[in-house]
C-alpha cells in the first residue's frame, strides 16, 4: 500500500458517519427553521415545537438504544425519557395558556418555546451521557440570539441601504440642460 492508498479517506466511511448523525442534522436544521420563521414572521409555531420535543425524544431513545445492555435498561430508558420529555410539553403548554401570552410578545413566545427545547435537549443529552445531544441542545440555544442578532443586522443593513440609494439620488449629477 502506497501511503496515498493509507490516507485517503474512505467514501463509504463518509457516508455512514453522516447517515449516523442525519437524525441530529434535521433536528438542528428544523430548529433553526423554527427560530428563523418565528423571528422573522413574528407569528407562533406551537404545534411545531411540540413536534420538536415528540422528535427529540424520538432521537433522544434511539442514541440511548445501543447503550442500554439488557430489557431493564431499555425499559428504564423508555421511562426516563418519557417523563422527561413530557414535562418539557406540560411546560410549553404552560407557556402557551392564555394568561402567560397577555404578559408576552408573539415573538417572543416562540422563542421561549424554543429555549425550553434547547434546554430539555441538552439536559437529556447530559442524562444520556451524549457528545451529539448536548452539542444540538447547545447549538439550538446558541441560534436563538444568533437570530435575533441577525435580524437586527438585517434591519441595519436595509436602512443603511436605503440612506445610501437616497444620497445617491440626492446627490447624483444632474443633466446641465436646464441651467440658465
Amino acid at each position: 500500500m502506497t501511503s496515498e492508498e493509507i490516507d485517503a479517506p474512505d467514501p463509504s466511511r463518509k457516508a455512514s458517519f453522516l447517515i449516523r448523525q442525519l437524525p441530529y442534522i434535521v433536528a438542528l436544521a428544523l430548529a433553526l427553521f423554527g427560530v428563523a420563521y418565528t423571528n422573522f414572521s413574528g407569528q407562533q409555531l406551537n404545534f411545531f415545537w411540540e413536534f420538536m420535543s415528540v422528535a427529540m425524544a424520538f432521537v433522544c431513545v434511539a442514541t440511548g438504544w445501543s447503550g442500554a445492555e439488557d430489557r431493564q435498561a431499555k425499559t428504564r430508558l423508555l421511562w426516563m425519557q418519557a417523563a422527561h420529555w413530557a414535562t418539557i410539553l406540560v411546560t410549553m403548554n404552560l407557556v402557551l395558556l392564555p394568561g402567560f401570552q397577555q404578559l408576552m410578545p408573539v415573538p417572543a413566545t416562540g422563542l421561549v418555546l424554543m429555549m425550553l427545547l434547547a434546554l430539555g435537549t441538552f439536559l437529556a443529552g447530559i442524562n444520556l451521557l451524549s457528545l451529539q445531544i448536548c452539542f444540538l441542545g447547545l447549538a439550538m440555544a446558541v441560534s436563538i440570539p444568533a437570530m435575533t442578532l441577525l435580524k437586527q443586522a438585517s434591519l441595519l443593513l436595509v436602512l443603511i441601504g436605503v440612506a445610501v440609494a437616497g444620497l445617491a439620488v440626492a446627490f447624483w449629477p444632474r443633466g446641465r440642460g436646464n441651467s440658465a
